[in-house]
C-alpha cells in the first residue's frame, strides 16, 4: 500500500491508491499509573487525531491487561506500557514500545508508516 499526503501553506492534498488497505489504526496499549503513558497524554494525545499521522492511523487505545482484540492480530504479545503498534488491517505492521519522548516518537511513528508504504510529506 502506498498513501502519499502532500501539505501545501493552506492546503492538504491526500493521494490515495488505487486499491488501499481498509484502515490503519495505532493501537495504544496502556495501564493505569504508567508515568510515561501519562507523559504521552499530556504531549501527544490532544494533538495526535488533527495531525497527518493522526488522520492516516486513528489511536485506539487498549488496557495491557485485556484480552486482545478478535479484530487485531499481533506478532508478539504485549508486555510493555505504552506500546504503540500500527495496525493495517487489523494486522501488526509495526511498534514501538516504550514512549520515547515527544521528537523521537513522531521520527519512530515516520518511519513505521513509511515502512507499511504510507508517505506523508511537507513542504514549507
Amino acid at each position: 500500500m502506498r498513501l502519499l499526503i502532500f501539505f501545501l501553506p493552506a492546503i492538504a492534498l491526500f493521494t490515495w491508491p488505487a486499491a488501499s488497505h481498509a484502515e490503519m489504526t495505532l493501537l495504544m496499549a496502556e495501564e493505569d499509573g504508567c508515568m510515561w503513558c501519562a507523559r504521552w497524554d499530556s504531549e501527544i494525545s490532544e494533538i495526535y487525531p488533527k495531525t497527518p499521522e493522526g488522520k492516516v492511523a486513528p489511536l485506539r487505545r487498549l488496557e495491557i491487561q485485556d484480552s486482545t482484540p478478535a479484530d487485531v492480530t499481533l506478532k508478539r504479545p504485549l508486555y510493555y506500557t505504552p506500546t504503540f503498534v500500527l495496525l493495517d488491517d487489523g494486522q501488526e505492521v509495526g511498534r514501538i514500545e516504550g514512549y520515547p519522548g515527544e521528537d523521537f516518537f513522531w521520527g519512530l511513528l515516520s518511519v513505521l508508516l513509511r515502512d507499511a508504504g504510507v508517505v506523508i510529506e511537507t513542504s514549507g
